[in-house]
């Protein structure tokens, strides 16, 4: 049994997510694969510095995140050639982790932490897409405040996403993640509690 967990950057998947290991669920998070790939070694990370140069690397050879984050979102092109670069590897990997957890134990819940699901057209991986939302001003703020951006940076990172209105609309299951954690707690139990029906 498993889920696509998506949402928009900023909306809280990486909170729902751990609220469904909690209950038993295995994770698999695509940011995790995408930062295994980009580990200094990996031939995905040499493909990024060979098209985007030398200086997306710190000195010790690790991805400088901050400067690759400058250059690909002013530029959806850019973006749109880093994906092509990571997202097959990445993709690859998620695959291979959810068939080996799915043949370890089939009734097992094996959740997909995907950011662009939708935007990747990863949707028919999967038997249901769980959407994490928050109103986009509040995705905003939130954003701002934890990666300390400012209203033009975050904006930016935002528009790169699909409308996190689209994704609502999208969602086979939908958590409102704007109303407290005692809120979504208890989204997440009633899901837990009707998963069977999947």
């Amino acid at each position: 049994m498993n889920i696509g967990l998506t949402g928009g950057i900023a909306t809280g998947k990486s909170t729902v997510s751990q609220m469904l290991v909690k209950r038993g669920a295995i994770l698999i998070d695509a940011d995790v694969i995408a930062r295994e790939v980009m580990e200094p070694g990996h031939p995905v990370l040499q493909a990024v510095r060979e098209r985007f140069g030398p200086d997306v690397l710190h000195d010790d050879g690790t991805l400088n995140r901050k400067r690759l984050g400058e250059i690909v979102f002013s530029d959806p092109e850019k973006l749109k050639t880093l994906n092509g670069l990571t997202h097959p590897a990445i993709r690859a990997e998620m695959r291979k982790r959810m068939a080996a957890y799915e043949a370890a134990d089939p009734g097992r819940l094996v959740v997909v932490d995907i950011p662009l699901l939708y935007e990747s057209g990863l949707e028919t991986m999967f038997e249901q897409v769980m959407v994490v939302y928050v109103p986009r001003e509040l995705q905003l703020k939130r954003l701002m405040q934890r990666d300390e951006l400012t209203l033009e940076q975050a904006e930016a990172r935002i528009r790169a996403q699909m409308d996190i209105e689209k994704k609502k609309e999208r969602a086979d299951i939908l958590i409102d993640n704007s109303l407290g954690m005692d809120k979504t707690e208890l989204q997440i139990a009633e899901f837990w509690r009707n998963k069977v029906l999947l």
